[in-house]
């Protein structure tokens, strides 16, 4: 378990949060309110806004009051890391210490202090989420303070976990292939940038994207795309297809693309805590909580074309409730919605999609479900364990090898009409049975016996506009960034969207890959950025 911040660093930073907040009409810290426990999972319906009116603030404090307040209980907090003071030796506090920073056995308890202020609060603690809190927090250290707010703690139910955890350059579009570049040579080198302990698994087998007739010509251009960008893959005909990989069935295949380098799949996981464990020992704050609203108030001092003057509506607070059923308030400089799958719901609260003018056009992202699907074959010729992952061209099935025991995994998007529910995250064995295995056993002869070991699903950030990410400052609000939408590639561009966002809010644009062409003016305009090559 990690510190939430260096504690010996807290009195300093506390000192500046102070004078910082002597210019504010008055504190807004928001007075507890409990809410019985909640049992049952929660579906999209179920989310309900907290009239934050109702949070009365307590009367203005006096200035010097307030600080003294704030360094007496940073100094009360510092005692059970000072040995003698705590009952502990100073052995057994370098042994803590140790456990704490290196997530081994039991160090120090995360800190209970909610912090009422911050810099930049990100909304979502996951791979995209995290990975900005690095960023941020490894460019800027102290001088700035990064709230993160994560609901699932656990992260049981998570995209990012329940993720294939793929990476390919094998995209169409020029920000998606150098995304997936800079995302390979960060897991090549991720001991040098997350420490020494982290390891991901990187198993560098490959991508085989597969097309008929109808397809060879833009999966040629999508190659010669990619390898001018630095990408490094192979076009091979049918004949090449079954000398190389004898198990495939080339009937009906026009051309293959496969994947030399810098493609395979990782462990989604190690990855995600990787980023959060080093964001933490950067000083990043993780809260255990979910946003339920936004607070709005004018403000005269800033104007936005087609926004009469004096009725520009903004917003520095944010509404939590913790995971113990509190209400708290966060006063924010700056918030990244990194909410993932339900990051159209905090879009709402944002009034984004019901407000007038910019405010009309809605965030397109919503949860859909997928299946994953583990299977085993005795067929005869199947696929090696360092075959690379396949996708069918005519259905978008796709598998991969899962260890060295001969199992598979395996699923496919659906179609808009078969879209499964979202009230729940159960797995329908019959869409295996009805639309996947046939495309299998066609496509791999030896997956004609295949059966279905085990199967989990996890969901989708879907753009239902164009499956692309949206990333970037929304046109509207002065200091709401989005960094959500990428249709099932969020885990595989983590490193370049949260690389991107520091960039954004440190720099004022983005300085290392240009990704203007995936922000949200977009939307605006309707002119989607459309990927050819999704899975």
């Amino acid at each position: 378990m990690f510190l939430t911040r260096a504690p010996f660093r807290a009195l300093s930073r506390q000192f500046q949060q102070s004078v910082r907040c002597l210019c504010d009409k008055k504190d807004k810290d928001v007075k507890t309110t409990v809410w019985p426990p909640e049992n049952k999972e929660k579906r999209l319906e179920d989310w309900k806004v907290i009239d934050s009116t109702e949070l009365k603030p307590p009367p203005a404090e006096n200035p010097i009051t307030r600080t003294h307040r704030i360094l007496k209980d940073d100094i009360l907090r510092l005692k059970k890391y000072i040995p003698g003071l705590d009952g502990r030796t100073t052995r057994q506090n370098a042994t803590m210490w140790k456990h704490t920073l290196f997530g081994e056995g039991e160090g120090f308890p995360e800190e209970e202090f909610f912090p009422s202020h911050c810099d930049i609060v990100i909304i979502g603690g996951g791979a995209i989420g995290s990975s900005i809190a690095y960023y941020l927090k490894e460019r800027a250290r102290e001088g700035l303070r990064v709230v993160v707010l994560e609901q699932d703690k656990t992260y049981e139910k998570a995209s990012t976990t329940l993720s294939v955890g793929g990476l390919r350059q094998q995209f169409s579009l020029e920000e998606n292939i150098l995304m997936s570049l800079y995302a390979s040579d960060f897991l090549r080198n991720i001991k040098h940038y997350l420490g020494d302990h982290v390891n991901v698994n990187f198993v560098p087998h490959g991508y085989l994207f597969l097309a008929t007739e109808e397809g060879a010509e833009q999966l040629t251009q999508n190659s010669t795309l990619q390898n001018r960008l630095g990408a490094k893959n192979i076009l091979l005909t049918p004949k090449k297809l079954k000398d190389r990989f004898p198990w495939l069935n080339v009937n009906d295949i026009a051309l293959g693309c496969f994947g030399l380098e810098k493609e395979g799949w990782f462990d989604p996981w190690s990855l995600l805590m990787g980023f959060k464990h080093k964001a933490q020992s950067l000083g990043a704050e993780y809260i255990d909580g979910e946003a339920v609203n936004f607070e709005f108030e004018q403000n005269e001092h800033i104007q936005i074309q087609g926004v009469p003057s004096g009725e520009y509506n903004s917003t520095n607070n944010l509404i939590v409730k913790l995971n113990t059923g509190e209400v708290k308030r966060i006063t924010f400089a700056t918030c990244i919605v990194a909410a993932g799958a339900w990051s159209g719901h905090l879009a709402k609260l944002l009034k984004i999609g019901s407000g007038p003018g910019i405010l009309s056009v809605p965030l397109p992202v919503e949860p859909r479900k997928r299946y994953v699907y583990t299977i085993k074959s005795q067929g005869q010729n199947q696929p090696l364990f360092n075959s690379p992952l396949t996708i069918d061209p005519k259905s978008t099935t796709y598998f991969r090898c899962d260890g060295l025991g001969g199992n598979f995994l395996c699923g496919r998007s659906p179609s808009l009409e078969d879209e499964p529910s979202t009230e729940n995250l159960d797995v329908d064995y019959s869409y295996f049975d009805e639309m996947i295995w046939p495309h299998l056993a066609h496509r791999v002869p030896a997956f004609e016996n295949a059966k279905v070991c085990s199967a989990w699903s996890g969901y989708y950030e879907f753009n239902t506009f164009d499956e692309n990410g949206i990333v970037g400052l929304h046109p509207y609000y002065h200091n709401i960034y989005f960094a959500t939408g990428f249709s099932g590639h969020g885990i595989q561009q983590s490193p370049a969207v949260g690389r991107a966002i520091s960039e954004m809010i440190l720099h004022g644009e983005f300085t290392t890959l240009d990704l203007s062409r995936l922000g949200f003016d977009r939307l605006m305009v309707a002119e989607p950025m459309l990927e050819q090559n999704i899975v």
